[in-house]
């Protein structure tokens, strides 16, 4: 049809080029123009008049044809899977046995050999400190002791010999007293001496600073050159090292609002994800649950511990977490999506059909009513106890969104129709 109107309208142009004739014949020849002027329009308006008609009666035609048609559905299949109920919170990795390094002795680091993120062994060096002083006691202690043992040897001596005087009968009692005396005095330095020299080699052992465990250093407080104070005789608690803390295994610290936390028991299994490692789910146990609440935010949590094994050192201290805690679960079972169940009017069943579903089961091409039961259910599937098989096609009708579409096609129909209508006045 469009393309007549095409060719119509070429013609009429066509016949619109032409020479150019006398003044009387040229004005006939506009009259006749203008009366084909007139009849093209008239000849379009209808072209355009008649494709419209074509495309609105498309439309309706299709219209009709959906609505005759009836509703479409959605179909879902009836399947054996796994069932689980759980409760899910946020947690924070944290390590079991951090420790903070400090020294004994006070004085400035000479040597600190290691870095954060680095993993050390049990005695391996942290960090030395100046050993002038203390190697200096050291050697002081030491020559006392010599000392004292050279006094203890030559007291020991001169008891001998003074008691075989005694012994003939050449001295009194009271002068082989005196030098048992001198003997005594001479072996009391020599422990003090032992003493003080343990002590000073204490002391210099302090100065160098060792890991107490195998583990990772998580955090470095100060650098070479720097002066600590000594942890054990400053007031303030002395300077921190470094941090260190065992990793093979590690906490997740969960808060558990308080409507779940009576579902949760130590010992039940628990599944995390880090969200540095989303494809990778660690299992763990619960092993501890706060014995008391606290607030945050106006919501009452119970702070719940999960061990959670770290062989690979995946799990970094400080890590956000999500956690799974396992309340129920059931293996191969029959599983129904819930949003091809509707649930029947209590009014019309008493309590023991609560478990009684409606749905549309597809037999042939037809979609039928058909009433099973289910058991657990979440929010996507449910347990079907009796009604279904494997493999049974439930629908779902999508009839709100055609219902809506036919609806504004009615009122555009309506719209169209009363274009141009209403009551014409009689000529007078």
């Amino acid at each position: 049809m469009i393309l007549c109107a095409r060719g119509i309208l070429q013609v009429f142009s066509n016949v619109q080029s032409g020479p150019r004739l006398d003044p009387f014949v040229e004005s006939q020849y506009h009259k006749d123009e203008m009366r084909f002027s007139f009849t093209k329009f008239i000849l379009s308006f209808t072209l355009l008049v008649g494709v419209a008609g074509a495309l609105f009666w498309n439309v309706n035609g299709k219209a009709t044809d959906r609505a005759e048609n009836g509703p479409r559905y959605k179909e879902f299949m009836v399947r054996r899977g796994d069932f689980q109920v759980s409760v899910t919170a946020s947690g924070l990795v944290k390590p079991i046995n951090r420790i903070e390094i400090k020294s004994k002795a006070s004085g400035q680091i000479e040597s600190l050999p290691v870095n954060e993120g680095d993993h050390v062994q049990k005695r391996d060096l942290i960090a030395r400190l100046d050993q002038k002083d203390e190697a200096s006691a050291v050697a002081l202690a030491e020559a006392d002791l010599l000392i004292a043992e050279a006094e203890r040897k030559q007291a020991d001596q001169m008891f001998k010999r003074r008691n075989a005087l005694y012994q003939k009968k050449i001295i009194s009692e009271e002068e082989r007293d005196q030098i048992a005396l001198k003997l005594a005095v001479a072996k009391g330095k020599v422990i003090q001496a032992a003493t003080a020299l343990e002590r000073a080699r204490e002391r210099l052992s302090d100065a160098v600073v060792r890991a107490p465990i195998d583990g990772i250093i998580l955090q470095k407080y100060v650098e070479e050159g720097q002066i600590i104070s000594s942890g054990v005789s400053n007031v303030s608690g002395g300077t921190p090292i470094v941090d260190i803390a065992a990793m093979q295994s590690v906490y997740i610290e969960a808060g558990i609002d308080e409507i779940d936390i009576g579902k949760i028991q130590i010992g039940q299994s628990a599944s995390i994800v880090a969200e540095s490692y989303p494809q990778l789910t660690f299992q763990g146990k619960v092993i501890r649950i706060a014995p008391e609440a606290k607030v945050e935010q106006n919501v009452t949590l119970f702070d719940v511990i999960v061990e959670v094994k770290n062989r690979e050192n995946r799990l970094k201290s400080g890590m956000n977490t999500q956690i799974a805690f396992t309340i129920l679960s059931k293996k191969n079972i029959l599983l129904a999506p819930v949003i091809a169940l509707k649930s029947i009017d209590d009014s019309k069943s008493d309590g023991k059909e609560r478990n009684v579903r409606s749905v549309q089961l597809k037999e042939g091409e037809n979609y039928l009513a058909h009433t099973i039961t289910i058991g657990l259910s979440d929010f996507s599937d449910a347990e079907v106890l009796s009604g279904l098989k494997e493999g049974d096609i439930l629908g779902v009708p999508m009839t709100s969104r055609l219902k809506t579409d036919n609806e504004r096609l009615e009122k555009r129909i309506k719209k169209s129709r009363s274009f141009g209508g209403g009551s014409k006045k009689k000529p007078k």
